[in-house]
């Protein structure tokens, strides 16, 4: 009895932990996501660039008549599927919204000798939005996102009626202050990742230690990435569009916007690429969200800041409660 008793206990303490991590082994997944579901109608469009024939996928829900469409654009470690509250919230406020899968993302196209870069995904950007007869949009980014938005809006200002960065990378040229790293290494980084690391990253890194089944759910694609039939590819791909955030820093396109840009930072976030192999002598304390926004105000004065205090890298999912009133500002231009 005693030995039940005990048992019982440890299965109980073990609750929350499995809990936590629901299905991670399990689940499977290929590399465009077949069996993984998206919020809205998920649609493609086929187009060439650099000499082949590609795939975006993408949800588009339209507009109320006179309403802008905005544009948002996922992070690196994630996929449009992340943006289903701040989605609704705008479909409630009348715009419409177009969420793209970037070319070696989500459920897109995901090849191996492909030029990544943010100039490149911006531009297959502008041929989705030019297929849809979108003429202006919003844009939105987050983060690594928010380095190909800014990019964007530099490219095809007369495209971006607003820009809005919510926790962006790139608010620093980390090849100033990091060592450079070849592709090699990322993809060898990445082939030694198991779905425990995914987590564990995502809980330090993004939610100061807590974790919920809402955060545990942004991870089961990768989880299923590295369980699946195809993760050696997703690896090679991951590592690619890891050299495009160092060798394509868009920190000085912030002197040359015109248009009305707001950034939305949690000033938690101490995201900062590269932070493990600084180079010798440099003594900059690099992610330092709670300081950023105003280097990058020195840059361009009227860039407008919403610092969001306590909150990390991912603050439409964090305390979106919080987040909406100042994003919905940014969106509509309200001062």
């Amino acid at each position: 009895m005693k030995m039940l008793i005990s048992c019982l206990t440890l299965v109980y303490l073990c609750l929350p932990v499995l809990a936590q991590e629901p299905q991670t082994r399990a689940v499977e997944y290929d590399q465009r996501l077949a069996g993984y579901s998206y919020p809205f109608d998920v649609k493609k469009f086929n187009f060439q660039s650099q000499g082949m024939d590609v795939e975006m996928a993408y949800m588009f829900l339209p507009p109320q008549e006179g309403k802008p469409v905005v544009t948002l654009l996922h992070g690196k470690n994630f996929n449009g599927e992340y943006w289903q509250q701040t989605a609704d919230l705008l479909q409630e406020n009348g715009y419409g919204v177009l969420i793209p899968d970037q070319v070696g993302f989500g459920k897109s196209s995901k090849p191996t000798d492909y030029q990544y870069s943010f100039a490149a995904l911006a531009n297959n950007t502008k041929a989705l939005l030019n297929s849809l007869n979108i003429s202006h949009t919003i844009v939105v980014g987050h983060s690594m996102g928010g380095m190909l938005a800014t990019r964007f809006s530099l490219l095809f200002a007369d495209t971006t009626d607003r820009l809005v960065l919510v926790n962006p990378i790139g608010l620093e040229n980390y090849l100033l202050y990091v060592d450079y790293k070849d592709v090699n290494y990322f993809y060898k980084s990445e082939l030694k990742k198991g779905p425990e690391d995914i987590i564990e990253y995502q809980k330090k890194n993004y939610y100061d230690g807590k974790w919920n089944e809402d955060f545990a759910e942004h991870t089961t694609f990768l989880v299923g990435w590295i369980n699946g039939p195809d993760w050696p590819l997703i690896a090679k791909v991951n590592a690619l569009t890891y050299d495009m955030i160092f060798t394509q820093p868009v920190i000085e396109d912030f002197r040359y916007l015109k248009i009305p840009t707001t950034l939305i930072l949690g000033t938690r976030d101490r995201t900062a690429p590269g932070r493990g192999w600084k180079k010798d002598n440099v003594s900059r304390e690099l992610g330092r969200y709670d300081k950023l926004g105003t280097e990058v105000q020195k840059l361009n004065p009227d860039i407008k800041l919403v610092e969001l205090e306590g909150l990390g890298h991912l603050p439409h999912v964090e305390a979106f409660d919080r987040f909406k009133v100042p994003f919905l500002k940014a969106v509509s231009g309200d001062k």
